[in-house]
């Protein structure tokens, strides 16, 4: 998916501007209007799920909690959007807990877990029925930051130059991934660079990259991968589920009347089961177009991918850099993948 994180420089000045400009949660009415940034372009396909989401609060609430909906980048730059929810800036944001994996490192695993959940059901019910979304926000609260839901869905391909057909082939080359998928893909012996989702084009255009991680099937369609790449990689097994994240200020979201924050909470769920749904169809669409642009489909052998997934756990160790919280949802994540079979 399409990720805005330019213009970088300034960043102070927007921060200063938006705080300048933010508007009070509450007004002398009762109702409640918030200010949402997204991680998404204008006009794209997840975009048209976050405007689903603040209808849907709009919605459950009788039109007295609105939030004003803008897309990746348009109040401050996007890599700043953490800190400026957490200064109060705006008071929420959807983001990928990835980006900030270097610095909390519980966020490595609430994000995506490579060569782990092979069904994004697996990775949601982690969430919800295993205790995942109390370790979140436990994560996110020493930011003064409040973890609201997720949004889960299935894999992001990789794409690449040359044929990828199993996952030794991942040996020296170069490579665009970001998160835990940096960390368990330099394991495997690609030269990682993290860069901005809007260069995956040209990174790959020019041979800076070989292969790269980008976003969904049909978001890196329309972004012309096809043109640049002409192997796709599927499964994803560098991110075979994928978590985003609604995430809101601590202090504006406590304030908040219980009936709110349960329509926050509602509408997350019922966004993430449809963006889940939506790009489930367009995936096998999507894989056409891409066959149609004279690209080639290939697609890695299970029993290579179960092979391998022990490289990848001894990877996922190391990213929790000894943090107890990291270690805790880790250990948490691995004994649920052994009930379910994912691992041995």
């Amino acid at each position: 998916m399409t990720i805005n994180r330019r213009n970088l420089l300034g960043s102070g000045a927007a921060l200063a501007t938006a705080a300048a400009f933010a508007t009070p949660a509450l007004a002398q009415s009762g109702a409640v209007k918030w200010r949402m940034q997204s991680l998404w372009d204008p006009g794209t396909t997840p975009q048209k799920f976050e405007e689903r989401f603040v209808k849907r609060v709009s919605e459950l609430t009788g039109g007295k909690f609105t939030i004003e909906l803008f897309a990746g980048g348009q109040i401050v730059p996007a890599a700043q959007a953490f800190d400026a929810v957490r200064g109060g800036a705006f008071e929420m944001m959807k983001t990928f807990d990835g980006y900030e994996a270097g610095k909390i490192p519980a966020f490595a695993f609430t994000s995506t877990i490579p060569f782990g959940f092979p069904e994004s059901d697996q990775y949601e019910a982690w969430f919800y029925e295993v205790g995942g979304l109390e370790m979140a926000r436990e994560a996110y609260a020493p930011a003064g930051l409040f973890y609201i839901a997720p949004t889960v869905y299935g894999q992001e391909p990789i794409h690449a130059k040359m044929p990828i057909t199993k996952i030794a082939d991942l040996a020296g080359k170069k490579g665009r991934f970001v998160g835990l998928a940096s960390a368990v893909m330099g394991a495997f012996g690609v030269s990682v660079s993290p860069l901005p989702t809007g260069e995956v084009y040209s990174a790959l255009d020019k041979g800076v990259i070989d292969i790269a991680d980008r976003g969904d099937l049909t978001a890196n369609f329309e972004a012309g991968l096809a043109e640049v790449a002409k192997h796709v990689v599927v499964p994803g097994v560098h991110q075979p589920t994928t978590a985003t994240s609604y995430v809101a200020n601590r202090g504006a979201y406590e304030k908040l009347p219980a009936e709110f924050k349960a329509a926050l909470a509602i509408a997350a769920r019922e966004v993430s089961a449809s963006l889940r749904q939506h790009i489930l169809v367009q995936d096998a669409i999507a894989l056409e177009k891409y066959k149609a642009k004279g690209c080639t489909i290939h697609t890695f052998d299970p029993a290579d991918i179960l092979a391998n997934r022990p490289k990848a756990v001894t990877a996922w160790q190391a990213a929790t850099k000894d943090n107890a919280l990291a270690k805790k949802i880790l250990e948490s994540q691995v004994a649920f993948m052994k009930r379910l079979g994912v691992l041995a």
